[in-house]
């Protein structure tokens, strides 16, 4: 792909500081242009070839893509997540593939897969029959509302860590008790909640 001197440079300058994103200010001297508004330019010129992802709601939270996304990408559906006490079995085979606009996805579609939301426990966040958007991903920041599997349900709670033994799962609506997960219990996070598909 044929890219501007200047998006080389401004793709190489992301990839070097993706662990402490530079500024617009700072992207700005370093490219020696003169003004932000050019480092937009090339920012959503990289973005509208596929090579660059931005988070919406955080313009500092970027990925670099190696290869470039097609505009549309079909998401796996895997079967309900509970929002309540009970769960289902998160199987590794989809019940089928839903197209997206890849633009629509804040990080790299390879990661993301979806879960139908069942139950009222994460009103009003998540209502019942939502689909949700998640990230594959193992670990969790507490306050992060994760789907996780928990001795064979999966469910879709906010992630709190106690100590490296014991956690907390906790429901957005009041009417319903917190989950602690204890050594010798079952429990592994499949992903980190990004977004929904209100339905």
């Amino acid at each position: 792909m044929n890219l501007h001197r200047t998006q080389e440079r401004l793709l190489d300058l992301l990839s070097k500081n993706l662990d402490s994103p530079l500024s617009m200010r700072d992207l700005q001297e370093e490219l020696g242009l003169s003004s932000p508004s050019l480092v937009y330019h090339h920012i959503n010129q990289l973005e509208s070839k596929g090579l660059l992802k931005r988070n919406p709601s955080n313009p500092s939270d970027y990925q670099i893509l190696s290869t470039p996304e097609e505009p549309i990408t079909f998401l796996n559906l895997y079967g309900p997540a509970k929002c309540g006490p009970d769960g289902t079995i998160l199987s590794g085979n989809p019940i089928t593939r839903i197209p997206l606009p890849s633009s629509l996805i804040s990080f790299s579609v390879d990661q993301a897969f979806l879960v139908q939301a069942e139950g009222d426990s994460m009103v009003p966040e998540i209502r019942n029959k939502d689909l949700v958007i998640a990230k594959k991903q193992q670990s969790a920041e507490n306050g992060e509302i994760v789907v996780c599997s928990l001795d064979g349900g999966v469910r879709i709670k906010k992630f709190r860590r106690v100590t490296n033994e014991v956690c907390i799962l906790e429901s957005i609506n009041q009417n319903h008790d917190p989950i602690v997960v204890k050594e010798g219990m079952t429990f592994n996070i499949e992903g980190i909640f990004k977004g929904l598909i209100r339905r």
